[in-house]
């Protein structure tokens, strides 16, 4: 049996598909097993719990080139491991349109609560945005995004909202 890296077989490695990019799918060699960190164990009682290591090594590499390590459950698939760790992309593209289009970036207080309020009016506004180019854009028209809002719980009262009359 071919060894490729870290004393895994070749069968370890399987080639994934993560999201569609401008030229196809991105696609490329990965490889998870449960490994323990042993970061400073010799102050801890009991050493660290197992968690994924996910490797992925692209075929025109000589070497694997990138590194996760994850606590997501031991059932946890080889698939939806690649798919949470290549999310970063998208959270960053998004983090970035806050900062460029909605402002984020241009608090200038100087206190935490300024800057919670800033940063929760900019995220309502983001989320206001893509919720309203998800309704214009072609798949929710072909009915693949059906984003609804939940409605609240019965006995939800908004802060701020006065209290009801008691009964007498």
């Amino acid at each position: 049996m071919k060894e490729l890296a870290f004393g895994l077989p070749s069968s370890t490695w399987q080639e994934i598909g993560w999201r569609q990019g401008s030229e196809g799918t991105l696609r490329s060699r990965f490889a998870a097993v449960r490994v323990r960190p042993a970061h400073r164990d010799y102050k801890r009682t009991e050493p660290y719990p197992e968690e994924w290591l996910l490797i992925e090594w692209p075929k025109k590499e000589s070497e694997p080139t990138k590194y996760w390590l994850s606590t997501l459950p031991v059932t946890t698939s080889l698939r939806s491991l690649v798919k949470i760790a290549k999310h970063r992309w998208i959270i960053e593209r998004d983090y970035e349109e806050l900062k460029q289009e909605l402002g984020l970036g241009h608090y200038e207080g100087r206190g935490w609560r300024g800057f919670h309020h800033h940063a929760v009016l900019c995220i309502a506004a983001y989320g206001f945005l893509v919720s309203e180019r998800n309704r214009f854009s072609p798949s929710a028209r072909a009915g693949h995004v059906r984003l609804s809002a939940p409605s609240p719980p019965p006995d939800f009262r908004p802060r701020g909202a006065p209290r009801s009359p008691r009964a007498a």
